[in-house]
């Protein structure tokens, strides 16, 4: 085996991959409701990339050209090779170290965890769980496992044959979780919130055995396990469908190790079968899959799915209405005119070739500040920048519409039904404003103010272009420089946990639908003191006391709604700061092909193909 591994922290969101989070009354919201031209516009980026490798043997790969279906019960078909496109390869599949949203949409197909997220209203629903009770201090959870749920075959068992899964798996996952190591970067899930987590990762620091158990996770019998909490945790449902609670056996781990980042083996509707650097990730269906629809067919339909890697847009499209893809996540812009066409159905009511499904995200474009050294440790500099940019004029004349709305409220994106942005205050454009501020910093007129380099990764021209307007805009309304540093995302991320950067372009994108999950890029534990060291996820480096009680105040919130209130009082405490510089708030959108069925969009780009199939054609006279 060859690899090629870059050491680089990616920034998710989180997606991940996610609740009915979206009422009706915020989408007509004429405040935040996009003209007409926004209605194929929007954009999925995490600031992502790789840890690459290619491992043998090699299967043969899919071909989908001579497929065939079957039927099932209720209308339903077996068989086919579902093909999609990534813009960026993934970085790790081993859930502790999963970080970016391309790993998670790939892990989440071969990994299972306690809870998952429903596909349509995201809110965690059972999975490996059969069923759990909250006692009344709401801090232990009983949880009781599915019988018969079978880890993939694979070498790292006795014999070759997947084994059955077992609580100690759950304790035995959640104890590593919780021990420091250089592939666990995912230890925030359950940090100060399991209780005993943090006096057994400070007991592991530098690779010592602790002397003790795990004291939040107790096995009952084989088939329960008991999670106890510090004090109640609004999210913790959440935090175990999250893609670093998934569930891997002991035996793969010991196998290999730090391998496991292209070694998966989980109980998922799909096995790890192909990784080809570059190019291809092939999985194919789990025949042992314990999965059934409420048709009682036996999950998956998929025979595999197959993962293309095209960096550049008109290509995948190109490709897509070649029909050698079956779904695209995000269009050119210079074709939306196009697509709109062909996916409208015309005066006879017949089927377009196409579906396009839109939905504004839980994700937000902006520039970060590095808080921690440099020129933009002070306030009074970075609210200068905040207020010096006029975000409409780039959503509607630099994106030429491409977002759900400007950034002129906080970090999180109006994607929350339950969630009020227009109640943060934000930084609206106000050049007097902006050259008040400059001037309170000690630079009037921008005199004396240091040449400022922005780090960004291009993706196509979208962010170039962005980039352009805005170098314009502070010149034009500071008197300031800003040079550019384009560099792949993958640098990008680098430098953001490194915090060598001054002003750094990214999106944050939610794993979990909680306006918390954007918060987190605030908490100010993990921040080090000084200048050095990786921050994850606080790139900005931030440190705010009262943000951080607030923030504490809802994560122990027995409600959402007293949940939010704290949280949406943390945010506002933050933004009065500056941190960050919200640029837009996406819109997504994904086309597909007709016989695609069953793969509703969501907010979240939360994938689970475990119950999409194909229509054979003509199954329904539709095509």
């Amino acid at each position: 085996m060859q690899a090629k591994v870059y050491t680089l922290l990616v920034l998710f969101l989180h997606f991940i991959n996610h609740i009915d989070m979206l009422s009706e009354d915020l989408t007509k919201t004429p405040k935040y409701k996009s003209p007409m031209k926004k209605l194929l516009t929007g954009l999925l980026l995490v600031g992502a990339l790789v840890a690459q490798q290619s491992c043998g043997p090699k299967e043969k790969p899919v071909d989908n050209s001579n497929a065939t279906t079957t039927a099932g019960a209720g209308g339903r078909y077996y068989g086919g090779t579902f093909r999609l496109n990534e813009t960026e390869y993934i970085r790790n599949l081993f859930p502790h170290a999963i970080v970016d949203v391309y790993s998670y949409r790939v892990a989440s197909q071969i990994y299972e965890g306690l809870f998952k997220f429903d596909h349509t209203s995201l809110k965690p629903v059972n999975n490996l769980a059969e069923s759990y009770t909250i006692d009344d201090s709401h801090t232990v959870y009983t949880i009781k496992l599915k019988k018969g749920v079978f880890f993939h075959d694979d070498e790292c068992f006795s014999g070759g044959k997947g084994r059955e899964l077992k609580a100690t798996d759950v304790k035995y996952c959640f104890t590593r979780l919780c021990t420091q190591n250089r592939d666990n970067l995912g230890f925030g899930v359950f940090y100060d919130i399991l209780k005993g987590a943090k006096a057994y990762y400070d007991a592991s620091k530098g690779g010592n055995q602790p002397a003790f158990e795990l004291e939040g996770v107790k096995v009952v019998d084989d088939y329960t396990v008991q999670l106890t909490l510090n004090k109640p945790n609004s999210l913790f449902l959440m935090h175990l469908a999250r893609p670093q609670t998934f569930v891997f056996p002991k035996e793969a781990y010991e196998k290999y190790g730090m391998e496991m980042r292209i070694k998966a083996v989980g109980t998922g509707a799909f096995r790890l079968a192909q990784v080809d650097d570059d190019i291809a990730i092939i999985l194919k269906k789990n025949p042992t899959y314990h999965g059934v629809d409420k048709f009682n067919n036996k999950l998956p339909f998929l025979d595999a799915i197959n993962i293309q890697f095209i960096r550049d847009k008109k290509t995948e499209l190109f490709e897509f209405k070649k029909g050698n893809l079956d779904m695209m996540y995000r269009l050119p812009t210079d074709y939306i005119i196009e697509i709109l066409e062909e996916t409208t159905t015309d005066t006879e009511g017949k089927y377009s070739k196409y579906e396009l499904q839109r939905e504004p995200e839980m994700q937000t474009q902006l520039f970060v500040f590095n808080t921690q050294k440099g020129i933009f440790a002070n306030a009074d500099v970075r609210k200068a920048f905040s207020y010096a940019i006029d975000r409409e004029k780039i959503l509607d004349f630099v994106l030429n519409g491409e977002g759900y709305a400007a950034g002129l409220h906080g970090l999180t994106p109006p994607s929350f039904s339950d969630y009020d942005i227009s109640k943060v205050p934000g930084y609206s454009f106000n050049p007097d404003s902006a050259r008040y501020f400059l001037k309170k910093a000690g630079y009037a007129g921008g005199k004396g103010f240091p040449k400022v380099t922005l780090d960004f990764n291009a993706e196509g021209d979208r962010h170039t272009n962005v980039a352009v307007e805005v170098q314009k805009q502070l010149k034009d309304n500071l008197n300031v420089d800003l040079d550019f540093n384009m560099i792949p995302a993958a640098q990008i991320a680098e430098k953001g946990v490194s915090g060598n950067f001054q002003l750094l372009r990214m999106s944050w994108v939610a794993d979990y639908p909680s306006p918390e999950n954007f918060l987190w890029m605030w908490v100010s534990k993990d921040v080090p003191p000084a200048e050095g060291g990786t921050s994850y996820p606080n790139i900005p480096r931030f440190i705010n006391k009262k943000f951080d009680e607030l923030y504490d105040r809802g994560l122990n919130a027995i409600s959402d709604v007293e949940a939010n209130k704290a949280f949406m009082q943390a945010e506002t405490a933050a933004m009065r700061e500056a941190p960050i510089l919200a640029l837009w708030y996406d819109e997504g959108y994904r086309l597909l092909q007709s016989k695609v069925k069953n793969f509703p969009n969501n907010p979240m780009q939360y994938r689970d193909f475990s119950e999409v199939y194909f229509e054979p054609e003509n199954a329904n006279g539709q095509k």
